[in-house]
């Protein structure tokens, strides 16, 4: 890939994607954006790849969009950032909430705006105890996107939501473990450790599963009790007509590990 300021790397069945800006912490530029596309596609596209990882170079995660990668010359109209968002980030979080691999999440730092955001929309993110979460947008006029609207007021409530984005004040890493935004909090030194063994070990598993129970969790956010059971109901029968079915039942009966090929 041309543009480094995302780097892709595959070991042991799992795509690593390293935001890779860290003089700005990771804030993203279009061509920021288009790579990060690009590497999500990727990782859906490989057989190879059972789990993705997304992490942060330096000392931060993500600080968001780079608001000056976007501000006009002296005297021009300022931008549509709408469309920005249409063409950076909205993207990026279909395809993380589409890929039916799981993705996991590593936060090393400040996550900002867009960058909180994006942690949230992953399927299992982990953050470093010094880390923190900021819905910056207030401070600019402008309203939370990338899906923040949409999975911070399922995560926290509507109170919580509202606090953090009219209030724009850091959350601890522990606050958000403590709310449900996010899955677990470990010490810097361990959060790669832990996160590459997480991912890993979901890559060894059984995959089509995996991929089925995110597009189940996926259509109840818009869905009512009856529809999700008859949705559970057809998404079952494709699970039970997977190779990763057929093994685990074998392996059960014959009291032994199974061996998943993500099938």
């Amino acid at each position: 890939m041309a543009d480094d300021s995302i780097l892709y790397a595959v070991s042991e069945g799992v795509a690593t994607i390293t935001l890779n800006r860290p003089d700005v912490l990771n804030s993203f530029t279009l061509a920021m954006g288009e790579a990060m596309q690009h590497a999500l596609g990727r990782a859906a596209a490989d057989d190879g790849v059972r789990a993705v990882l997304i992490t942060g170079a330096g000392r931060g995660f993500c600080a968001g969009q780079d608001l000056a990668a976007v501000l006009p010359a002296e005297g021009a109209p300022m931008p549509d950032i709408g469309a920005v968002v249409v063409a950076c980030w909205n993207p990026i979080i279909r395809a993380i909430r589409q890929m039916e691999k799981p993705v996991v999440c590593a936060v090393n730092g400040v996550a900002a705006g867009a960058g909180a955001n994006l942690a949230f929309a992953c399927d299992l993110t982990l953050a470093a105890e010094e880390a923190s979460f900021v819905e910056s947008f207030a401070k600019l006029g402008l309203i939370p996107d990338t899906s923040g609207t949409f999975f911070v007021p399922r995560l926290v409530g509507h109170q919580r939501a509202t606090g953090m984005f009219f209030l724009a004040e850091k959350l601890s890493a522990a606050r958000a473990k403590e709310w449900g935004l996010i899955w677990d909090v470990v010490p810097l030194a361990q959060l790669m450790p832990a996160a590459q063994a997480l991912a890993a070990s979901l890559a060894t598993q059984a995959t089509r599963g995996f991929g089925l129970t995110k597009r189940a969790i996926n259509h109840s956010l818009g869905a009512t009790l009856d529809a999700q059971l008859d949705f559970e109901a057809t998404t079952m029968s494709e699970a039970g007509r997977t190779q990763d079915y057929e093994e685990g039942v074998r392996a059960f009966l014959e009291k032994r590990r199974p061996s998943y090929t993500g099938r």
